[in-house]
């Protein structure tokens, strides 16, 4: 039976993109605080404890359970739902916070459940619920780093999920082994296993720059692989913004920051 809004969208852009979802009258689409973008008169915005799925537990701490789970993925403990209450269909928009791919996902013909990146959410039709999933397995537990608490995104509509750089889906067949960063995961689906592998030897551990551990997803299944993760674009945007040269004050240094577009 379906439980939630059945909402049409259409994703607009390269690599700074958008989605535009289409309401008919009484439907509602929730999003993330923040990823609002436009929206047509008739569409009314309301803040919302959670995520506005029907939860098994309605009493008052059932609701505090599962909005606090929120935070443990890096989201929001309200979030802000956006319904149709004109006539005739209307069309709101919600905008990517950093450069990269809108991915849509109909749960439906995905077993009605992913398990995502943090910060992964961007919005869908109401009465999908976002929670958290654990990894159980003591190595991932330990070793996972972002891969260890991940969202779980459930139900039989539609979701949208953001990612960095150039997004690319695979089918894993049965047994097909896939290793890979933590960071540029950015979903998959529920029957995927998911584990954390020790890379091995001790000039790779010392000196490839790739750290201790990857990700191992083995299929059958879907995965979603982002090519730029946020956190290592920021962590590279750190990086060379707090990078002191060594020959910072001389002449050469100071025709090389010109060279490379650094000013004076």
């Amino acid at each position: 039976m379906i439980q939630n809004h059945e909402i049409d969208y259409k994703i607009f852009g390269e690599e700074l993109q958008y989605v535009e979802v289409e309401l008919d009258p009484g439907e509602t689409a929730v999003a993330e605080p923040g990823a609002f973008m436009m929206m047509d008169d008739g569409i009314t915005m309301q803040t919302i404890f959670g995520d506005g799925s029907q939860q098994k537990d309605n009493s008052i701490m059932g609701k505090l359970f599962s909005a606090g789970k929120r935070l443990l993925v890096g989201e929001n403990l309200f979030m802000t739902a956006f319904t149709n209450t004109g006539s005739g269909k209307k069309r709101i928009s919600f905008a990517a916070p950093y450069t990269g791919k809108v991915v849509a996902l109909n749960l439906l013909e995905l077993g009605g459940k992913i398990i995502a990146q943090k910060d992964a959410f961007l919005c869908a039709a109401k009465g999908v619920s976002i929670g958290i999933e654990f990894q159980r397995k003591l190595g991932t537990g330990l070793f996972g780093g972002e891969g260890f608490i991940m969202e779980k995104i459930e139900g039989d509509g539609m979701a949208f999920l953001h990612a960095g750089g150039y997004v690319q889906e695979r089918d894993l067949q049965s047994g097909e082994l896939l290793k890979i960063d933590t960071g540029c995961i950015v979903g998959f689906t529920s029957n995927v296993n998911y584990d954390i592998q020790f890379i091995g030897g001790i000039k790779n551990s010392i000196f490839g720059g790739e750290g201790l551990f990857f990700a191992t997803l083995r299929g059958p299944g879907k995965v979603w692989i982002q090519s730029l993760p946020i956190s290592r674009l920021a962590s590279r945007i750190l990086a060379f913004a707090t990078y002191n040269r060594k020959e910072e004050g001389s002449i050469l240094g100071r025709i090389g920051n010109m060279i490379d577009g650094d000013g004076y």
